[in-house]
């Protein structure tokens, strides 16, 4: 299975598929979906992963947003990996 990343500048745009289901994408591709169970909008991902159950089709859809936008790197890397991401690699000596 592949994943495709998208800018977060690149928003969701929603359809409504049925009454109680809207569908997400993003760039042309599936980003989820969220469901009206007569209870609750329930809302997932591109995988079909549970991002919870919202009162209103907006919280469901906030979250959705918030499921598909990038994860930061840690800035700061310690100091044993930048020494091994710095070192060259050494020839074996026989």
């Amino acid at each position: 299975m592949s994943t495709t990343t998208f800018p977060p500048s690149d928003p969701l745009t929603w359809k409504q598929a049925d009454t109680d289901v809207h569908v997400a994408t993003r760039g042309g591709e599936f980003a989820g979906f969220v469901e009206f169970d007569g209870i609750a909008h329930v809302a997932r991902d591109q995988r079909g992963d549970d991002l919870g159950s919202f009162e209103s089709l907006d919280a469901a859809r906030d979250a959705l947003e918030s499921a598909n936008a990038p994860r930061s790197r840690p800035r700061n890397l310690s100091s044993p990996f930048r020494r091994a991401l710095r070192s060259r690699p050494r020839r074996a000596r026989a």
